[in-house]
């Protein structure tokens, strides 16, 4: 059985999930940094996050 990477804060669901797609991370705009060369809390430094792209 393969095993999921780990989610990081950010994501919705995990990266297979139907119903998902990468989106870059708002809270670092993508850089996968925030202002104080931090890696971002959010995305865990990668930059993206995973979000749900269905409707309503």
């Amino acid at each position: 059985m393969q095993q999921q990477p780990p989610m990081n804060p950010g994501d919705e669901a995990p990266d297979d999930a139907p119903g998902t797609g990468e989106d870059l991370c708002p809270r670092c705009h993508g850089k996968g940094k925030l202002d104080d060369s931090r890696d971002c809390p959010d995305c865990g430094g990668t930059g993206k996050i995973v979000e749900g792209i269905g409707g309503g």
